[in-house]
């Protein structure tokens, strides 16, 4: 699959709150419609991280209307996981869930180990810098994965 265009991604994470949701908007701002993408958590009993909205926008990606998810929301609402090409995990117990979801269809699951930033950080502009760690962290796989962003 390395090297392939997928037609569909889900990005996954343990609350579809801060790692999935930013990689989800990165991935439609930088590839455009080359693929369907979504993002969903292990649990959905947050809602989106205002920093992870806050770094978001510093790259021109809007976040503030995300609504997590989890894996069993999704399953519930409809979507077939089966119908995604692709499963990024950006953290362990996503992974975990991924793979076990995932254990009786063709479906390639990555784990990319994406730093957690909830919880660092004292003060306001230190807890930005370690959020923004985590989307340049992700931007990076992103182009090591998929190439240079589309052309609008």
């Amino acid at each position: 699959m390395a090297g392939c265009f997928p037609s569909s991604i889900l990005f996954c994470c343990d609350h579809n709150s801060v790692r999935s949701p930013i990689a989800e908007g990165l991935m439609k701002k930088m590839y455009g419609q080359r693929a369907y993408v979504q993002s969903a958590g292990v649990k959905s009993d947050r809602d989106i991280d205002g920093f992870s909205i806050a770094v978001s926008a510093e790259d021109g990606v809007e976040l503030d209307h995300h609504r997590a998810r989890s894996f069993d929301e999704m399953i519930e609402w409809g979507d077939d996981l089966g119908g995604f090409d692709l499963i990024i995990a950006l953290s362990p117990a996503s992974q975990r869930q991924a793979l076990e979801l995932t254990r009786f269809a063709h479906i390639d699951v990555e784990y990319w180990p994406i730093m957690d930033p909830s919880g660092l950080g004292e003060t306001r502009e230190a807890k930005l810098d370690a959020y923004r760690q985590t989307r340049d962290q992700i931007k990076e796989r992103l182009l090591g994965r998929f190439g240079p962003p589309t052309e609008r």
